[in-house]
């Protein structure tokens, strides 16, 4: 119970937790799946889209978006939240370069988010923002970077995670399935692999993202994770007739 300790943004319950920012995190955990890997020469997004209506123009329902020429975002939560934080983040990138002429370093852009998201848990009258992000990019030495921020305004840098619907699932997946080695195919085929694990209609309902070293953003077609999609099957089919060919001797 909360004792009307979450009526108020500012007021602390006495074990010293701030129900408006758990809250903002049980928002989160309702959207819609994303995962992020860093990959050797690649940094990955794959995000679970959702079903659109018959009549709408899926093009204006994007959960992947561009800050920058050399970075990307991908949200779980609330989408009008999103977008208002992607606006600033933008603003931001903009400033930065036209006052240092230097574009943002990805750590950069992720702490000033983490930094917004964390105002809006320390004013009265306001509310946290109900999202959590995956920023990904590179660097300018060319090193690939991913990170996430999360409403409470903490950032931190990943070698692959998940946020939204599941993502606890999608993360002990990525644990026992990611390595630090693997290339750029290896990844895009991991982050299919493990939204699978939670998405139940297939190729139609995912989106996938490939940052590569020299700052191009390569959306994969449908086609394109149609062809993984049932390359993974196959490899699944054949795995359980290797156990119950096995088991049978």
């Amino acid at each position: 119970m909360s004792g009307g300790y979450d009526r108020a943004l500012t007021v602390f319950s006495p074990d010293g937790h701030l129900f408006q920012v758990e809250y903002a995190l049980e928002a989160v955990s309702k959207g819609s799946c994303a995962v992020g890997i860093r990959a050797k020469d690649a940094v990955i997004l794959g995000v679970e889209k959702k079903a659109v209506q018959k009549l709408q123009d899926p093009r204006t329902v994007r959960k992947l978006t561009k800050l920058d020429d050399h970075v990307c975002l991908a949200f779980a939560g609330l989408t009008a939240d999103a977008r208002v934080l992607v606006d600033k983040a933008r603003v931001e990138c903009q400033s930065h370069k036209l006052t240092v002429e230097d574009p943002v370093t990805i750590e950069y852009i992720s702490r000033y988010i983490a930094g917004v998201q964390q105002k809006y848990t320390q004013s009265g009258g306001r509310r946290p923002f109900g999202i959590s992000t995956l920023i990904i990019g590179f660097d300018p030495d060319k090193s690939p970077r991913l990170y996430q921020t999360d409403p409470s305004g903490i950032y931190s840098a990943w070698k692959a995670n998940a946020i939204g619907r599941s993502s606890k699932t999608v993360r002990e997946f990525l644990e026992k399935n990611f390595a630090e080695d693997m290339t750029k195919a290896e990844c895009v085929k991991l982050a299919v692999k493990s939204l699978l694990e939670v998405v139940q209609a297939g190729a139609n309902h995912l989106e996938i993202a490939v940052m590569t070293a020299d700052n191009k953003l390569q959306l994969l077609t449908l086609e394109e994770i149609e062809s993984i999609v049932a390359e993974i099957e196959a490899e699944k089919e054949a795995e359980s007739e290797k156990k119950r060919t096995g088991g049978a001797s």
